[in-house]
């Protein structure tokens, strides 16, 4: 990958965001994470006590002369439900909450005029998070490619597997 760029995104689990973005032409390296709270180097289970204010999240190497970072935001607003206020399905709580952390002004801009197009496409209003890039701190190795390791348990099977199934059927130019 020549020049890189960087994009961190919460759609929900961190597994089925990952699972997606493996899949896509353009991404070098995809990881699972958490950003956007003040405890330092947090673990999972303080993640999930929804009290550190992290969100689970997917940090994304990219290569813009491959993918915009449009697409890689219009990607993420077919993969979760960008209306649903800290919550993914049965996942609930705020570090499962949608959020765009912009690495620059010009990732902002282009989060802003996505968002307000997507607002166009569903039925309630856009509720995903906007904000600065924050600390990022990487979630524990058995997190890793979680779904590729996993795709039997039943999370990955009921919950993960029909997003990537969605993903390939609405998006399959953008296979690796």
């Amino acid at each position: 990958m020549a020049q890189s760029e960087i994009a961190v995104l919460g759609g929900g689990c961190f597994w089925c965001t990952e699972a997606v973005y493996l899949e896509v032409k353009g991404i070098g390296k995809v990881e699972s994470g958490y950003t956007g709270g003040p405890q330092p180097d947090p673990t999972y289970e303080q993640v999930c006590s929804g009290t550190t204010g992290h969100a689970e999240v997917v940090r994304l190497e990219f290569d813009p002369a491959v993918i915009s970072y449009r697409d890689i935001l219009e990607i993420f607003f077919t993969i979760h439900d960008p209306t649903t206020l800290n919550r993914q399905g049965n996942d609930v709580g705020t570090q499962y909450r949608s959020v765009i952390y912009f690495q620059s002004p010009e990732q902002e801009a282009t989060a802003r005029q996505v968002i307000a197009e997507m607002a166009h496409v569903w039925d309630a209003p856009i509720v995903t998070e906007l904000s600065p890039a924050q600390p990022y701190y990487k979630a524990e190795d058995y997190h890793q490619n979680y779904f590729a390791q996993h795709p039997l348990q039943g999370y990955c099977a009921f919950v993960v597997g029909p997003k990537v199934a969605k993903f390939r059927k609405m998006h399959g130019a953008r296979l690796k």
